[in-house]
């Protein structure tokens, strides 16, 4: 155990191999990050729906389609150690942004309905996307993980457990760019109309709107474009969705774990030719499945930025890097995206894509609906 440990541990420690690529990286987020600012100065913040990890990931893919493959072989270590262990480091700071206080202030019911609006998401895109769409498993988990949990950061943080290949998160982070956009739009108009009004108070579209928009940052905008009172509320709503991660993906790696065969279990037979039990055929596969631990150390940085006086200045630090690194995981992502490969995907990723963004808002309305009447 502890050998293992060591050597996962030395595994996020970079190699001279690396630091080309991650120079590549660096210098490509900090273009991404320094662009988004320039474009928000210019615009005195009109231009909404933008990020750093969404100019990150274009730019990569420019490159990607154009200069960079000239290049890749001296480059591509540093660059897949970006979308690797760089991407589990940046979950894993991801817990500095949120606390258990905050949790606590929502109440229950915000719980209640960030809990069944993922559910219920990622298993009628999972259905929708196999059963009918006939859209391969890979791009389905992805695209089901981002509209359910946390965006474009669920979509790259599900990737190691799926191992999907670049373009399919590529398609996966389009679909929640591109919807998570319109829902951060047209929320706030709903609102404004008098059409939720009936049904939901402002502090419960708050809870709707952090339950069932894509992003982080586009559930600000549309929070805060009623008041600041119901931002707050969205605001923690959400991040109580982004606290889900943890368990998801534990509860994922378990169920794309590979089931014994019938071959496996008769040859696992006893002297006595009993077949091996149920129960000892489920240890073999719970041994088998590949824990996301940094999931699980994003939990406990939440926990410790509970319980812990951390100053201000140290924890404004660790977002700031935390967002660094989500950057450079994307722009290495965009490095590595073909866009053949993205083409040859065709239309009906973003049609499911388009389908589970009016399942959120309908389907996740009625959740918010019945669960603040009747709970």
């Amino acid at each position: 155990m502890l050998s293992a440990f060591k050597t996962t541990l030395s595994s996020y420690i970079p190699r001279r191999c690396h630091l080309f690529g991650l120079g590549l990286v660096l210098v490509g987020s900090i273009i991404s990050i320094w662009l988004n600012t320039q474009i928000d100065i210019l615009s005195q913040g009109r231009v909404v729906g933008l990020s750093a990890l969404t100019l990150a990931i274009i730019i990569g893919m420019v490159l990607g389609n154009t200069i960079y493959p000239r290049f890749a072989p001296k480059l591509v270590g540093g660059v897949s150690f970006a979308k690797g262990q760089l991407l589990r480091l940046a979950i894993m700071l991801y817990g500095f942004k949120l606390t258990l206080t905050q949790v606590a202030s929502v109440g229950m019911p915000a719980i209640m309905i960030d809990a069944a609006v993922l559910s219920s998401t990622f298993i009628l895109t999972y259905w929708l996307g196999t059963r009918w769409l006939k859209v391969d498993r890979q791009t389905t988990l992805l695209i089901g993980s981002g509209a359910s949990i946390c965006g474009a950061a669920a979509v790259i943080a599900a990737e190691p457990v799926i191992k999907a290949e670049a373009h399919k998160v590529t398609i996966a982070v389009a679909t929640v760019v591109v919807f998570g956009t319109l829902a951060m739009l047209l929320y706030p108009v709903f609102y404004h109309l008098g059409w939720l009004q009936p049904w939901l108070s402002a502090q419960q579209y708050g809870i709707y709107t952090g339950s069932s928009v894509h992003e982080v940052a586009q559930v600000v905008v549309a929070g805060n474009a009623i008041n600041t009172e119901v931002g707050n509320t969205a605001v923690v709503t959400k991040m109580i969705r982004v606290m889900m991660l943890a368990p998801f993906l534990l509860i994922l790696s378990f169920l794309l774990t590979t089931k014994p065969s019938p071959r496996s279990n008769t040859t696992n037979m006893t002297n006595n030719s009993v077949p091996v039990s149920g129960k000892s055929a489920l240890m073999r596969r719970l041994t088998e499945v590949k824990v996301p631990w940094f999931a699980f150390i994003f939990i406990l940085i939440v926990v410790l930025h509970t319980v812990l006086d951390m100053s201000e200045p140290f924890i404004r630090t660790m977002v700031k890097a935390d967002d660094m690194l989500l950057t450079m995981a994307m722009f290495a992502l965009g490095l590595t995206t073909h866009l053949s490969a993205v083409k040859q995907a065709g239309i009906k990723p973003l049609l499911l894509g388009a389908i589970m963004f009016v399942w959120l808002i309908i389907g996740g309305g009625l959740i918010n609906v019945f669960i603040n009447q009747f709970i």
